[in-house]
């Protein structure tokens, strides 16, 4: 399986939570607006692929663009896929259950997340 990190992120335009897929050669990133939550559909936008390090890094970003600190980590399984949805099992230390990301908006890239706990299946 494959490895995921939702980073803290502290940032001049305000916090957020950086979800990212590690994929063969990059990690897959989107901004979650806030803590994901069972349940609770979050917006979400989708950001340019980061690099593998952002799996392990804690600290400041260069250039003024806040700080990041580790707020789950775990790995995941992409269970479905299409051009308009990814469904994932999320095995982390914090959240481990199932994850749904849809595009709501192509042109923006503005996407919606949500989060299922183990114990709370997806209606």
């Amino acid at each position: 399986m494959r490895r995921f990190v939702i980073l803290e992120h502290d940032s001049p335009r305000g916090l957020h939570y950086d979800l990212m897929l590690e994929t063969a050669t990059l990690l897959v990133t989107w901004a979650l607006s806030e803590m994901p939550a069972s349940g609770k559909i979050i917006p979400a936008q989708q950001l340019p692929d980061h690099r593998r390090i952002y799996l392990e890094y804690e600290g400041e970003i260069s250039g003024g663009r806040g700080t990041v600190c580790r707020w789950d980590k775990g790995t995941y399984l992409l269970s479905k896929r299409t051009s308009l949805m990814l469904e994932l099992v999320l095995i982390g230390d914090r959240l481990r259950g199932r994850a749904k990301l849809f595009l709501v908006d192509p042109e923006c890239q503005s996407w919606r997340f949500q989060y299922w706990a183990e114990d709370s299946p997806p209606s």
